[in-house]
């Protein structure tokens, strides 16, 4: 536990995955029936570096982009969050970034996601070796870089090279099916990076879907805590999360707001805890700050634009009602 805080305490994360752009509807319009969508930048990795930036801490991103004009405005756009570009890479031929097209309603919501022939997973081993990894206190990945190769060996590379620096691994289980060549793959990749891992943060379907069944995966949860992991957070959507820490377990809430859409919230929450953290508060308090930060961003439109900084979390937090008890 202490070489995980002492990393994260720094203040300042390498992350290793991907960078998109989103396009999301005006609030409470269907893709369909939408005349104008707004751009944004998206993507897991990307998302949570952002959010990282705009709560004072720093990021730079590993990845690698498509040789375009989208690729370009990927770059432009971490570059305006303050995001470190140095070791993000253009790819040419006929890779593509990913795109979301996703709404800014609840009711009835629709993402598709767009990952033919994905810049990302060009990312290899040479991308990830150029990296000096003593200059950051912790690694960031997310599970979306391990579903096809060169990126999934890369991925491993980097985790070899940050354990030799003296980094400790935080990882966003972060399952999306429809980027892995079949669910055996997903379970077998995904379970190996979390053995690997110091934190692991995920939903209740994904630690689920590493045990086998949803019914087992709080208990998965808890046994990575008690044999790899210094800290394991089960998020559980609206009923808040369980957060396991040196044999406690720690139960929080949520802060409800009027939601416009769900997407981003994952990573706010991620970008929350991990500054709050850096920034001296306990564990449970950390937490709670990353549930409000995704409160904020789904009640806002896009994903790294809708996350929140410091002033808006403070004034947020400073003025609810405060998060639901579990």
């Amino acid at each position: 536990m202490s070489k995980l805080l002492a990393g994260i305490a720094q203040n300042n994360f390498v992350i290793v995955g991907r960078a998109g752009m989103d396009f999301f509807t005006p609030a409470g319009t269907a893709t369909e029936d939408a005349e104008v969508f707004h751009a944004g930048l998206g993507g897991s990795s990307a998302n949570t570096a952002a959010g990282i930036c705009k709560l004072g801490g720093k990021a730079a991103i590993v990845t690698r982009v498509s040789d375009d004009s989208i690729g370009r405005y990927c770059v432009n756009q971490l570059k305006r969050y303050g995001v470190g570009t140095d070791y993000v890479t253009p790819v040419g031929g006929e890779f593509r970034n990913s795109l979301a097209v996703y709404e800014s309603r609840l009711e009835g919501h629709q993402s598709v996601i767009y990952r033919n022939g994905a810049a990302d997973f060009e990312m290899n081993q040479s991308d990830v070796e150029a990296v000096d990894y003593a200059r950051f206190g912790a690694l960031i990945t997310a599970g979306t870089v391990l579903a096809a190769e060169p990126s999934r060996s890369a991925t491993f590379r980097a985790f070899d090279l940050a354990k030799e620096a003296g980094l400790p691994i935080i990882f966003d289980v972060d399952y999306r099916p429809y980027s892995w060549p079949s669910a055996e793959v997903a379970a077998d990749v995904l379970s190996r990076a979390a053995d690997q891992c110091d934190m692991i943060v995920g939903n209740d379907e994904e630690f689920g879907f590493m045990a086998g069944s949803i019914d087992k995966g709080l208990d998965k949860a808890r046994e990575l805590s008690q044999s790899t992991a210094a800290i394991v957070v089960y998020k559980m959507g609206p009923e808040g999360a369980i957060t396991f820490a040196e044999g406690q377990e720690i139960h929080t809430g949520i802060y409800p707001v009027d939601a416009l859409k769900p997407t981003g919230a994952g990573d706010s929450f991620m970008a929350g805890l991990l500054t709050s953290l850096a920034d001296g508060h306990d564990l449970k308090t950390s937490i709670l700050r990353g549930s409000a930060c995704a409160s904020v961003t789904v009640s806002r439109p896009g994903c790294a634009p809708a996350m929140a900084d410091t002033e808006t979390l403070e004034n947020f937090l400073a003025t609810h009602s405060g998060p639901t008890q579990r």
